[in-house]
């Protein structure tokens, strides 16, 4: 069941941020597409990502952890390279990742909060 809401925020999160036009887009506007995608952002985030963090380690040290950022666009565009999702670019997918990082926090941390109560 937790997995379930997990994803469903994620496919929120996902549909909140290209909607935002930030760089990233979905030619198809259909829940489908939008949960298929964000099951591949999850499973890259849990399978690739960490490869590429511990690759990445002594350039993300010496630049203090911003090259997270680019971990993550990277991350972002192998998931956007096999799904519906389009990306506007290196730049797009930086963004597009920061801005879908921020709105997923935002979202996980409402729903802890009103589950306390």
């Amino acid at each position: 069941m937790k997995l379930l809401i997990r994803w469903a925020l994620t496919t929120l999160a996902l549909f909140l941020t290209v909607r935002l036009n930030v760089g990233l887009h979905m030619p198809q506007d259909n829940l489908g597409a939008l949960l298929i995608t964000s099951l591949v952002i999850g499973l890259v985030n849990a399978v690739v990502r960490p490869i590429l963090i511990f690759l990445t380690l002594p350039l993300t040290v010496v630049t203090f952890g911003l090259f997270l950022l680019v971990v993550n666009a990277i991350a972002l565009g192998v998931a956007a390279s096999i799904t519906p999702l389009q990306i506007d670019g290196f730049g797009g997918a930086i963004f597009g990742a920061l801005v879908l990082s921020i709105v997923n926090m935002l979202l996980f941390g409402l729903f802890k909060a009103g589950k306390r109560r």
